[in-house]
């Protein structure tokens, strides 16, 4: 009898070491998902998601890197040191009529790491979007999304517009509660780990808390329907169109990554890697209109008009646009890219002031956070 339980426990001991071989992969990045924001390793992870998750690169082609030009050192206000330690931000860069006037790295990064965007990246999308419009890939903003994303039918999809998603206002229930480990968001970043598919989980949300454009709540995987669609639309990758369409024209200094699904399907609500100083070459493009070294890369009208805080948002609250945030009070031209963990891209046209920021921030959700980035800003940019 012994020998048969120490046979049975030898060969289970077997079994659970070639699975955990089979399933290596796997396991380190499910591992990787549920560190990614630990205190010790949050710096390391959001400048190494390459090493971390599935991914693709997105060539830079073949031409020069485009010129930052470099302008005078700008004198910061005085809050913006205990700015960068409170908020453990990793680079800072503030770009004055198209010119670099500061730029500094922070917590051991350096101008060569290629940082998570988060949510920025879905203010990419939104210019990827103008670029398809205009191709005349898509047909109206008023098209529901399952004219090009038929997997949608039957889901709580069935029925939104492409504005509605654009604009946060599908009405589909999605809880991004990223502290809770059973929520919608983690769930998903569990998917992204093991290889399960984007496409698939979005299909499978059915419940809404609210008809398609009543009500703007913030929903990431919107983002990612908006990604199925323009993949429906062109029959192309997003990674392939955005390389043809934005990187390859940008001059970037560095190949971009995005962080993937098992089928290779981009993360597109919060995927992109980028160096600080590629950021601000697509962040000055926007803020050109959409023009970058003589060419018109995205349409003007549609930077227009995606910029300005057309969902409903509650009134006095932050404004919301085709995936990009307006401020409260915010002036002509004033609007913001942002993602979790104090990710930003913050233009105040009216003076010429671009500034992007990075961080590892563990305190970003606390009652003010974004205020406080808000109005450091803004502090900035007045100083310039």
């Amino acid at each position: 009898m012994l020998k048969w339980l120490l046979r049975a426990a030898l060969a289970l001991v077997l079994a659970v070491v070639v699975v955990g071989i089979w399933k290596r992969d796997d396991i380190s990045r499910l591992m990787a998902v549920n560190t990614l924001f630990d205190e010790k390793r949050i710096v390391a992870n959001f400048s190494s998601m390459d090493a971390l998750f599935f991914n693709t690169a997105l060539p830079r082609g073949n031409g020069p890197v485009t010129d930052l030009s470099q302008g005078p050192a700008a004198t910061l206000p005085a809050s913006v040191p205990k700015w960068i330690a409170d908020r453990t931000v990793t680079s800072l860069l503030v770009l004055k009529d198209g010119a670099v006037v500061h730029e500094s790295y922070h917590q051991g990064t350096d101008a060569d790491d290629l940082r998570i965007s988060w949510s920025v990246a879905k203010s990419f999308l939104s210019a990827l979007m103008g670029q398809v419009i205009a191709d005349g890939a898509i047909g109206s903003l008023d098209d529901p999304v399952t004219q090009y994303a038929p997997v949608l039918k039957g889901s709580a999809y069935d029925g939104a517009t492409i504005r509605n998603v654009l604009q946060m206002s599908s009405g589909v229930t999605f809880d991004e509660d990223y502290l809770d480990f059973n929520s919608d968001i983690n769930k998903m970043g569990r998917i992204l780990a093991l290889g399960g598919s984007m496409d698939g989980f979005a299909a499978g949300l059915t419940e809404r808390f609210t008809p398609p454009g009543d009500q703007w709540k913030y929903v990431s995987i919107d983002t990612h329907v908006l990604g199925m669609v323009i993949r429906g639309a062109t029959g192309r990758t997003i990674p392939d169109l955005m390389t043809e369409k934005l990187i390859d024209p940008l001059g970037l200094e560095s190949d971009p990554v995005y962080v993937t699904d098992g089928n290779g399907v981009a993360f597109v609500l919060g995927g992109l890697n980028l160096t600080t100083r590629d950021y601000a070459r697509f962040a000055l493009m926007i803020a050109n209109g959409g023009v970058w070294q003589g060419q018109q890369i995205v349409p003007a009208d549609w930077i227009t008009v995606s910029t300005q805080p057309s969902a409903r948002t509650a009134p006095g609250k932050i404004g919301y646009g085709y995936q990009w945030w307006i401020p409260v009070g915010a002036s002509r031209g004033e609007f913001i890219a942002r993602g979790i963990y104090g990710q930003y891209i913050y233009f105040d046209l009216a003076r010429s002031i671009v500034i992007v920021s990075t961080a590892a921030d563990r305190k970003f959700r606390e009652p003010g956070v974004s205020d406080q980035n808000i109005a450091l800003f803004r502090e900035i940019a007045a100083a310039l």
